[in-house]
């Protein structure tokens, strides 16, 4: 109970993105805080290697494929990566060659009690970066994979000097804060290349690539390409078909993991990025949750994202119900257009105040495709009933459209 009410406190009073969107208290690009705050705890990420990951989609996936790899290879390793889906200590984790450990819940209240002036003016991810940081030294890690929370340049993370920097696709997400155009937001994730390090972009593409070249050369680091480092039948080793990482889009991710693999000298064993989930504890990157009915969730959530995977679900020719829900922010006249016809609706809204409220995400929908088969429900949890009660035995379920939505769907498939 003591543990629940400082929690319950930190995220009172310095509310997190997540939850609160991009106000003041909860975004404040710059490193200065971050820099004072790393001073007072003593620059504990100096004690390990480190390897630091951007990008639009994918960075939590190839964290999570690395960690697991270095784990495979015999290292400890801290494991931070961001949004959490139903306990924030899901961000901070050491994973070994036994599995994955998130940090102690004693462990996050001693060090907040320790430091009340310290973390007073700072931002929930702030404080979580350092506490991280913190753990990762006081656990002794070999390395620890760091992914950025917001764009890079101006990101919390980017006080540390990483050996590897690696940024993954590049799509319009953010767009306020990180520019209009896949140019600016590249050079934004750009911004955490290191003087005499290497650095690894995704794959090759003619709008990035002269952005990613310029960063390069003002930073002084080492540019390569995953796509020129990891060929067809290198990554054709990799058995897509058992991996529990299982979104078409994950192929990408794995070769830009193994590309950072071969950059740092360490062999990849396929059965570690394989078993990327079950070794290092991710969920919500097309998860199922059920097999009968079939129930798939998958936290992409702007259109670079809903593409692939909407394009993977149509591919699947089986009846389809989608439990959608999105927050307000996001870019429903983007996404709209690639909302399959063919399937049923079922519309929601999870609980936060950013989330889009149901009643306008159907009249907007209704505007931009009147032809979709629209339902309301009350929440997440209806929404979920009501499409597990009109689905067919073939029929495929799929939850998306927010990290909210499945997060909320996730914890009412643990309550069955």
């Amino acid at each position: 109970m003591e543990y629940d009410k400082l929690i319950e406190d930190i995220f009172s009073r310095h509310p997190s993105v997540q939850v609160s969107g991009f106000g003041p208290k909860s975004y404040k690009a710059g490193l200065d805080a971050m820099r004072g705050f790393d001073a007072q705890l003593g620059s504990p990420w100096r004690k390990y290697r480190i390897i630091h990951v951007a990008g639009t989609n994918g960075k939590g996936s190839v964290s999570s494929m690395l960690a697991s790899c270095l784990a495979a290879s015999g290292m400890s390793v801290g494991l931070y990566t961001s949004p959490h889906l139903l306990d924030f200590r899901e961000r901070i984790k050491t994973v070994g060659p036994k599995g994955w450990e998130m940090v102690s819940k004693d462990y996050v209240q001693n060090f907040l009690e320790a430091r009340p002036d310290e973390i007073e003016h700072l931002s929930f991810f702030e404080i979580t970066t350092g506490l991280a940081f913190k753990w990762f030294a006081d656990c002794k890690v070999d390395i620890a994979v760091i992914e950025v929370g917001l764009g890079g340049r101006l990101d919390s993370t980017n006080i540390i000097d990483s050996e590897l920097s690696v940024v993954t696709s590049i799509g319009l997400d953010h767009c306020a804060l990180l520019g209009s155009t896949r140019e600016q937001i590249a050079s934004e994730k750009g911004g955490i290349f290191k003087s005499g390090a290497k650095a690894l972009v995704w794959g090759h593409d003619a709008q990035t690539d002269p952005v990613f070249e310029e960063c390069a050369r003002n930073s002084g680091a080492h540019l390569h390409y995953a796509d020129e480092l990891i060929s067809e039948p290198i990554l054709n080793t990799i058995d897509f078909e058992a991996m529990d990482l299982r979104g078409e889009y994950q192929r990408d991710n794995v070769r830009t993991a193994l590309a950072a693999l071969s950059l740092l000298g360490i062999k990849a064993e396929a059965e570690a990025i394989e078993h990327t989930a079950r070794r290092t504890g991710l969920r919500g990157r097309w998860e199922t949750l059920s097999e009968h009915p079939k129930i798939i969730c998958d936290i992409g959530h702007n259109p670079a994202a809903l593409a692939r995977n909407f394009a993977q679900l149509q591919s699947m020719g089986t009846p389809l119900t989608i439990v959608y829900g999105i927050m307000a922010d996001k870019a429903l006249d983007d996404i709209a257009p690639l909302m399959p016809a063919d399937a049923d609706y079922i519309l929601c809204a999870p609980k936060g105040n950013r989330a889009l409220p149901v009643q306008e995400l159907h009249a907007r929908l209704s505007m931009l495709r009147p032809e979709l088969r629209l339902q309301d429900a009350l929440s997440v949890a209806d929404a979920v009933k009501m499409a597990v009660s009109k689905s067919q035995i073939e029929s495929i379920i799929y939850i998306g459209g927010s990290t909210f939505v499945v997060a909320e769907a996730i914890l009412v498939s643990n309550c069955k």
